[in-house]
């Protein structure tokens, strides 16, 4: 691409002038008026080559004359570089996306190379909490990204099936179903109190009638907390599909038990000379690895703590061959991140082995004030909920559209806004109008396939309106690679927002009525192919972008004109 081949050209003439490897920047200026691209390279090696700026830019600027597709290049200011490109050079950007159509921004970085997502991971206690949606989207959107940068991607969900979160849940699901049948009975203050427990019990009835009526035991209690955690999990991948994410593997709990692998933790943790007994408790030195304490591994009862298994299972992904591994989670996982690490240090991991994306909460606002709609749950808005008020693709971009560690309010009235105050609409909008313009030339007759499109003349994309859109879909490879590499979905989102304003405002250059004819509608065939060809590349930057972050783009909307 031309971008490269300036800042190859802009290594050469630095190295000929004495500051070899230098680091600088090639950006596109805010100011259209100062270039295409610039870059500060002249004052970036002011210092080091003890010469004014401006004095090295002149130099810099005899060595880049000529570049192939440059039309010329400036000095401004204290010794910035500012480049023009030819219109050949323009249009041939249009070419490229259109060459590369659905597989415009994907790039070769991750080399094919292994990494597992771990996502959601919600216990079945419960229905999924906006938390969850906020994680599943931000999980999914992360694993695209990967995706698209070359590397082979596994999405996982683990779920604790056993533990005292479940007996609390069984415990719940035994008085419900007491009480259906007629008995005395309540669910403990620490149990769970949601309407969906007596839904769990009604069904068990529905199943079993009144088998474990008088039934106290250890067994009977066993068979209600599977029945409630087979139930839950069927509902969590239900609603997680409403919401278009799907994994690879469900993994639980108890298959690190069944399988031997806390033990073997244990022991191998054991073997590091690094445990030790105090009050009873097997504790590991996790501070000589950067934890701010020491931590209990095995309670004086016997029992793991919840750091034991947390260990065991990375070790688990670590065998399975995932070296590369990014956990998403809630903040409320914050503590867990350097004991974990220290764990896996100690068995000779590596420092920063897993990732962490950590994300905060999310709160559903209406006029101002935060708003819960949901009874079933007990206490929280559920996300299927949320996703039957707005519609997945809604909630899933909200969820996205900000940094996750910061809060996040949640507007239903601006997620249920039809206009292009709504981010999504706006983005989703953009493309369906531009599958519109298509529909219109077709419909008086004018050719405008992929064939024709790749073959027009999109030197005569010379208006400056066409030039920024042309430059704000050049930027979409990079933006995906900074995106993957920073683990950011939203600056995906901030893209988008900003190249479907800039597509719409030059849909309707010109027509202030908002003719549906448009500009690039014109009766010169070879400025018409170059102006459809231009809507072709946009329409495709706006369609892998939303498939980036799972979103559907649509060719028709409500508002089409």
């Amino acid at each position: 691409m031309l971008t490269e081949r300036i800042s190859e050209a802009l290594r050469e003439a630095l190295a000929a002038l004495g500051a070899g490897n230098a680091r600088f920047r090639l950006d596109r200026p805010r100011d259209t008026s100062h270039g295409d691209l610039a870059t500060n390279a002249a004052m970036a090696v002011a210092g080091r080559l003890s010469r004014p700026p401006r004095e090295i830019a002149r130099d810099l600027k005899e060595r880049l004359d000529g570049i192939d597709g440059v039309e010329r290049v400036e000095i401004a200011g204290p010794g910035f570089l500012n480049f023009f490109l030819d219109a050949g050079a323009m249009g041939g950007r249009v070419q490229a996306i259109l060459g590369r159509g659905e597989r415009y921004g994907r790039n070769e970085d991750g080399r094919g190379r292994r990494v597992m997502v771990e996502f959601v991971s919600a216990n079945p206690t419960g229905p999924l909490h906006l938390g969850h949606g906020r994680q599943a989207a931000l999980g999914d959107a992360i694993a695209s990204l990967l995706e698209w940068s070359g590397w082979t991607v596994h999405r996982e969900f683990y779920f604790n099936d056993a533990g005292g979160q479940i007996h609390r849940l069984a415990i719940s699901v035994r008085a419900r179903y007491l009480q259906l049948l007629g008995h005395d009975a309540s669910v403990p203050e620490d149990g769970y109190q949601g309407e969906y427990v007596s839904e769990i019990a009604a069904g068990l009835i529905e199943r079993d009638g009144p088998r474990y009526e008088d039934d106290r035991s250890e067994e009977a209690l066993e068979a209600m907390r599977g029945f409630a955690v087979a139930l839950l999990r069927r509902e969590q991948e239900r609603d997680l599909a409403a919401f278009n994410v799907r994994f690879d593997e469900y993994y639980p709990e108890t298959r690190l038990y069944s399988d031997g692998l806390v033990a073997n933790t244990i022991s191998k943790l054991r073997e590091t000379g690094l445990t030790y007994r105090e009050d009873g408790a097997l504790w590991l030195r996790t501070s000589a690895f950067g934890d701010q304490k020491d931590r209990v591994m095995v309670k004086s009862n016997g029992s793991p703590t919840y750091f034991l298994p947390d260990v065991a299972y990375h070790m688990n992904k670590w065998e399975r061959g995932f070296h590369h591994v990014i956990n998403v989670q809630g903040s409320d996982h914050h503590s867990t991140v350097d004991r974990v690490r220290a764990g896996l240090q100690a068995l000779d991991r590596p420092p920063g082995y897993p990732e962490y994306v950590l994300h905060q909460m999310v709160t559903v606002e209406r006029d101002g004030d935060e708003v819960r709609f949901s009874k079933r749950s007990g206490s929280y808005t559920t996300l299927a909920d949320l996703v039957a008020e707005v519609g997945a693709d809604v909630a899933r971009y909200f969820f996205l559209m900000r940094r996750p560690e910061g809060h996040l309010a949640f507007d239903l009235d601006l997620a249920l806004d039809q206009s292009d105050r709504n981010p999504v609409f706006k983005v989703q909008y953009a493309h369906a109008r531009l599958c519109r313009l298509f529909e219109l030339a077709g419909k008086k007759g004018w050719v405008a396939d992929h064939d024709t499109l790749i073959s027009a003349d999109t030197s005569l994309l010379v208006d400056r309106s066409e030039r920024e859109v042309v430059k704000q879909l050049a930027e979409f490879p990079a933006l995906l690679r900074r995106a993957a590499a920073g683990r950011a979905p939203h600056l995906v989102c901030d893209y988008l927002e900003k190249t479907a304003g800039m597509v719409n405002s030059w849909y309707q250059t010109g027509h202030p009525t908002r003719n549906p004819a448009l500009s690039a509608l014109v009766d010169d065939p070879a400025l018409r192919a170059a102006r459809l060809a231009l809507a072709g590349a946009a329409r495709t930057v706006l369609h892998n972008g939303l498939s980036v972050l799972g979103l559907d783009a649509p060719r028709r909307m409500v508002r089409d004109d």
